[in-house]
Parts: structure tokens; sequence; C-alpha cells
């Protein structure tokens, strides 16, 4: 795996990107099962359209997801002051091969990594009530550890004024050996559009 120290956000960062399966994305190449994705064409299709123009493909960013990055760092620091640990901020992780990657919210130590949200106050309430992982970044965390080789991983939500949920998850192997097949399969696929349209245009 390969670290890339770039700032996230920055435009180097989205030209790392483009083109590239990352983990907040892998929802739309495989299923919490393990099974292909329906949004995977899709997908597909759009980092093939980044390869060629080289670009990533700029996402609308809501006032709720502007105010989320703005509360990361203050959630980050509650992490660490809690557990006595040390992140690592880092732009991106990229497997040996360049095939696909992750952008963690910060690395820990040797072996873990951490998942920070910032929802709005009535979804941060109910993951406080439900007290576990949301299906909806289950393949974020847990693709996170597959790309990175971590043996542990924080989902932190925070919310200020609320108590944060922070749950360590641990390597699904059934679901990375799953999500590796999906991945292979994936990328090969991404590679022969990517010739198809260089050969059309």
């Amino acid at each position: 795996m390969k670290i890339i120290n770039v700032d996230q956000g920055s435009p180097e960062w989205m030209s790392y990107r483009a083109g590239l399966p990352t983990a907040s994305k892998f929802s739309e190449i495989v299923t919490t099962k393990g099974e292909p994705s329906k949004s995977r064409t899709k997908y597909l299709y759009q980092l093939a359209g980044e390869k060629i123009t080289g670009s990533k493909e700029e996402s609308y960013q809501s006032a709720a997801m502007s105010r989320g990055i703005e509360m990361e760092a203050e959630a980050r620091l509650l992490f660490c002051m809690l557990h006595d640990a040390e992140v690592q901020e880092v732009g991106l992780c990229i497997e040996d091969d360049g095939r696909w990657g992750c952008s963690p919210d910060g690395l820990i130590g040797d072996n873990g990594g951490i998942e920070i949200k910032c929802p709005q106050l009535a979804t941060h309430v109910d993951y406080l009530l439900t007290g576990k992982i949301p299906s909806t970044y289950y393949q974020q965390v847990q693709g996170s550890m597959f790309v990175t080789g971590r043996d542990y991983w924080w989902f932190v939500s925070y919310y200020p004024g609320m108590k944060p949920l922070m749950i360590k998850a641990e390597p699904d192997t059934k679901f990375h050996a799953a999500l590796q097949a999906e991945l292979v399969r994936f990328s090969e696929e991404l590679e022969t559009i990517v010739k198809k349209l260089q050969e059309v245009s």
C-alpha cells in the first residue's frame, strides 16, 4: 500500500482520485452481502470518463456536507483526547498495483484507522439509538481496512453538544474476499472500457 500525502480536497488529491475506485464508493460496486451492486455500471462509466479526461467530476456539496467537513477536525481532536491516541492525517492510500484506494480521515499507529461523520442532528440521534455502524458506511469502513491492510477501524459520528458515537470495527474476512473478487473484476472491466473509448476518440 502506498500513502500519498496531499491535502484532501486539493486539486492534487482530486487528480490522484480521478478514475480510481475508492472506499467511499465501494457501495457502488458491492453490497453489504458481497454481491454486485445495481449501481456498478454507472460508477464504472463515470470512472472510465474520468480516466479519459484526467479529471474528477465535481460532486454536489450541500451546506450540511460543508458543515460536516468543517467539524471533522473537532471530532478528530475529541477522539484523540478520549482515546489518548495520535491520528495521522493522510491524503490517499492506494493499493500497490494502483487499482483502488481510500482516503481515510486518519491512520492510527501501524494498525488502525478512523472514519468520521458529522451528520445532521436527527441522523446523529438515530445512530446513537441504533448503537452500531450504519449499514450505509459498512463498505467504506471495511473497504478502508481492506485497502490499508489494517487490523481495526474506528467509526465516529459527532455532533456538538451530544455524546459522540465511537465504534471499533474489525475486518470481516468473508466480506473482504468478496470485495476483492468484485474489485478485480471491476478494475478489469474499467480497463477494457477505457481502451474502447480511446479507440473511438
